[in-house]
């Protein structure tokens, strides 16, 4: 089976380093940062969409908050972070056991690498799919897409785990079940109003999903 892993909220915890990187950008713009519970819902969605009503909108404005978010992220953000616990031995037994695994993300490709390269067990991953840093989208749907095209994987050989509701929209979009898993930064409302085939707990309940028999399509 193919397994696709969102990166942060599902793999990592990032808030640490993704907010501290919004905190600065906002600070160089002058702009005061929102509450702390607000900013946590910015992780996850693409920059540009949550940086723009701060910013009136204003595209300049928007492009240049985002480039002081990755001149911090760039030095310290993409290291502040830790493995959820659990999770290294997930991706060990499904490695073990012939499953595929490759890893998508809405951070952009060039700040995802270094993170996955440095997991204690990046080297499952086969292959990162990340956008492009210029994009304002989440292209959550077409990176999926793609990981299937790249791998020859059927949709019904194949599962989106995230931890928002952009990453069961891309499963959805590609007929691919999408699990849900709530140790992130979404929540279950939000994952099953999305169309999750299932929401996990805990990595040992995702663990008994992508363990479970197949479905015959």
């Amino acid at each position: 089976m193919l397994c696709l892993f969102d990166l942060d909220g599902t793999l990592i915890d990032s808030e640490h380093g993704i907010l501290a990187c919004v905190k600065h950008a906002l600070a160089r713009l002058d702009v005061p940062a929102p509450a702390h519970e607000e900013l946590r819902g910015w992780i996850g969605p693409p920059l540009r969409h949550s940086f723009a009503p701060l910013l009136d909108h204003d595209a300049e404005r928007i492009e240049a908050a985002v480039a002081y978010y990755h001149e911090r992220f760039d030095t310290h953000g993409w290291r502040e972070h830790a493995v959820y616990p659990g999770i290294e031995a997930l991706i060990g037994n499904l490695r073990r056991s012939g499953h595929r695994l490759a890893v998508v993300t809405s951070k952009p490709h060039r700040h995802a690498a270094p993170i996955v390269e440095h997991l204690p067990f990046g080297a499952a991953f086969e292959r990162l799919y990340g956008p492009h840093p210029g994009s304002a989208h989440s292209e959550k749907a077409a990176m999926i897409g793609q990981a299937l095209a790249d791998f020859g994987s059927d949709p019904t050989d194949a599962v989106m785990i995230g931890d928002r509701h952009f990453d069961i929209d891309g499963a959805v979009a590609n007929r691919v079940r999408g699990f849900g898993v709530l140790w992130g930064f979404g929540g279950r409302a939000e994952l099953e109003q999305a169309g999750a085939h299932a929401v996990a707990a805990t990595p040992d309940e995702l663990a008994a999903l992508l363990f479970a028999p197949t479905p015959a399509a």
